[in-house]
């Protein structure tokens, strides 16, 4: 095999997302937009509606269609763009909900009938009805299903905009009967405050911070494809960014920008694991290799792994300056997935072995 090897915990998920509900002081749904965070959405979606989950959010009607094909009828879901011109009948022919974002938008869809929520700007500038707009709008929808909003710093559980947009939130829809959600993974950490009718929970599920305690989802193992010994003096990969202080053993691994492993992690102290030992990652990444000091292996296995419980993808993240979720969405098409846990839907990951 010279393509690695990347293995979805699904009991992980479903444990993540049980962990969230029991942190919510209300219902708890789940974001599955970017085919379920790298993971597969369909996939994602059926283990998570057989572990509770009934309300799901997409980022685009496409997304929502995709999903609906997985999960039948019943559950709700929710599109966050809500709804786009000549989206109607994608949204309507499969029960998907737009999450209306400005006065536009519900001017053309509420003609046309259809169950439809509200996303609401609290503050964030980037989606949603302004409150005025919602103020003037109110009265025409009262058969939201949801009314919403975003946090912009949640992560950051001291700062003020947080106060600041769930005041915002709270004074533009007090009184309006629809369930409210304010809270994805960050905001849920800040405390029942924050969690009104319902929390949407995203990266949390899928093992990144800021959920702290999140069993890691993703694992990866990366095959050896050929061994070479390096001389003191000697460089290794482009750029000689690498230079050989002691005899060494380098390992060249089949993996590289090409498959999410991004190019900044070269600089960040990351390591391949060979069981429980840390090997470092030299030299720069390149599209479809990396190379790893494996000098002080006895013995050197045919794979190792980079993304394991030692090595999550915020730790990927850190050493690239980036997070998790670009971690997470970058992994690339080339590996071989396959699914672990008593939860593996019935939808398989794309190129999910067998």
């Amino acid at each position: 095999m010279t393509t690695g090897r990347l293995t979805i915990n699904f009991d992980a998920i479903a444990a993540n997302w049980r962990a969230m509900a029991a942190l919510s002081a209300s219902e708890t749904g789940a974001v599955v937009k970017a085919d379920g965070y790298g993971c597969g959405a369909g996939a994602v979606g059926q283990c998570l509606a057989r572990a509770g989950a009934r309300r799901f959010f997409v980022a685009a009607s496409e997304e929502g269609v995709a999903l609906r094909r997985a999960l039948g009828p019943g559950p709700e879901i929710f599109v966050f763009s809500g709804a786009g011109a000549g989206d109607g009948p994608q949204l309507r022919g499969h029960d998907l909900i737009p999450l209306l974002n400005s006065a536009e938008q519900a001017r053309d869809w509420l003609p046309g009938g259809g169950a439809f929520g509200v996303q609401i700007d609290s503050g964030m500038n980037r989606l949603g009805m302004e409150p005025e707009d919602f103020a003037a709008l109110r009265n025409q929808l009262t058969g939201a299903r949801l009314i919403m909003s975003h946090l912009a710093c949640a992560d950051e559980p001291d700062h003020p905009m947080n106060a600041r947009q769930l005041a915002t939130f709270r004074d533009a829809t007090d009184g309006f009967a629809a369930s409210r959600s304010l809270a994805a993974t960050g905001g849920i950490l800040l405390g029942r405050d924050f969690h009104f009718d319902l929390t949407r929970p995203g990266v949390g599920l899928y093992g990144g911070a800021p959920f702290s305690d999140a069993r890691p989802v993703v694992s990866v193992e990366l095959p050896v494809i050929q061994t070479r010994p390096v001389a003191p003096g000697e460089s290794v990969g482009y750029g000689n960014a690498w230079t050989a202080t002691r005899s060494s053993r380098v390992a060249t691994v089949a993996a590289g920008y090409a498959d999410g492993l991004l190019r900044g992690i070269g600089a960040g102290g990351v390591a391949l694991y060979a069981g429980d030992t840390p090997c470092p990652l030299i030299g720069r990444v390149s599209m479809d290799l990396i190379t790893v000091d494996v000098t002080d292996l006895g013995t050197v296995p045919d794979t190792l792994s980079i993304l394991n419980a030692q090595q999550t993808v915020d730790d990927l993240a850190r050493a690239a300056g980036t997070i998790g979720y670009e971690v997470l969405t970058s992994l690339g098409h080339r590996y071989a997935r396959a699914t672990a846990g008593a939860h593996a839907p019935d939808v398989a990951p794309a190129g999910t072995a067998t």
